[in-house]
């Protein structure tokens, strides 16, 4: 018999499992996005067909590309600094059109890494690609006229790239999904990609580690704060009241790092910078207040700079 009762549970474990494989960072074969605004065909009248679920998809994916522009020029800068010092090409670099193309180029790469991993074909690669930078290449026949300087032509650059950027999202929304394999090791840095966004932001201080001034400590209890406000995480019990108690240590000791200054000051930046790491672990282990890949983006970047701070102590004298 083929209908029985055991034959249904096996087909609707099958089914089971092949629902499972339907995401991005979970399995090795994944059929993932083709469009820019889907990860799978949804059925009609799902919140991801809706109006509001595809304007919601659509600005999600535009804030993927956004911090993925962001870490390509966080990557590659530092890099075309070394090649234009070690070639003599500094000052060409320096000039406001080179400068357009190469962060125009920085953004790109950033860009077509993070889509392909999101499984989006080549031909919306090249079409995004060129959204990064047809906008500058407007610009240039004003800026070599004269009517634009530098500064206006890197701004208008940026503003003209937004609703490109949106025009190349809508034109591809209903493209279909295609499949894709992932190395587990690809898969792995994918998940911790907080991590390596902190990694990048923390690059230059690696290299050349500074002592931070005692008032960018302000900054680390602010930030819990405005984003519990925004989601509305602090109403629990205690949980206002644990994030006043560290926002009045951290301005507690910003104020005596100010007054003692010199050597001491350096070394209670140090500190209030891996303390904050601490309670960033914290927060990401009991997930209240900030999602957990805030926490995590927090807690490596405050690592990196707390770090940073003691080596350049150390390296000074």
């Amino acid at each position: 018999m083929t209908d029985g009762p055991a034959h249904q549970r096996r087909v609707a474990a099958r089914l089971d499992g092949m629902e499972k494989t339907w995401t991005h960072t979970d399995t090795l074969a994944v059929p993932p996005a083709g469009s820019l605004l889907a990860d799978r065909p949804a059925a009609p009248g799902t919140p991801a067909t809706t109006a509001a679920g595809r304007s919601r998809r659509l600005r999600w994916h535009l804030a993927e590309m956004a911090l993925a522009m962001v870490a390509g020029m966080l990557l590659l800068a530092p890099w075309w600094d070394l090649a234009g010092t070690a070639l003599g090409l500094a000052g060409a670099l320096g000039r406001p059109e080179v400068a357009a193309l190469v962060m125009a180029t920085n953004m790109t790469v950033g860009m077509t890494v993070w889509m392909r991993y999101r499984a989006h074909r080549w031909r919306a690669v090249g079409e995004m690609a060129a959204a990064m930078y047809v906008p500058f290449l407007l610009l240039l026949v004003p800026f070599r006229a004269g009517l634009l300087d530098g500064d206006a032509l890197l701004l208008g650059g940026h503003l003209l790239m937004v609703p490109a950027m949106v025009l190349v999202a809508v034109r591809h929304r209903h493209e279909t999904p295609v499949p894709v394999r992932r190395h587990p090791a690809v898969v792995a840095l994918a998940r911790r990609w907080p991590t390596g966004l902190a990694l990048l932001m923390g690059l230059d201080m690696v290299f050349d580690p500074k002592v931070l001034s005692p008032w960018t400590m302000l900054v680390l209890p602010g930030g819990y704060l405005v984003i519990g406000l925004a989601r509305g995480t602090l109403r629990g019990p205690g949980v206002l009241t644990t994030q006043l108690l560290g926002l009045v240590g951290w301005v507690a000791l910003t104020l005596v790092a100010v007054t003692a200054g010199g050597r001491t000051a350096a070394w209670l930046v140090a500190f209030g910078w891996l303390a904050h790491a601490g309670w960033d672990l914290a927060h990401h282990r009991s997930g209240r207040v900030v999602p957990r890949g805030y926490a995590e983006w927090c807690g490596v970047l405050d690592a990196i700079l707390g770090v940073a701070v003691i080596l350049a102590i150390l390296t000074t004298g």
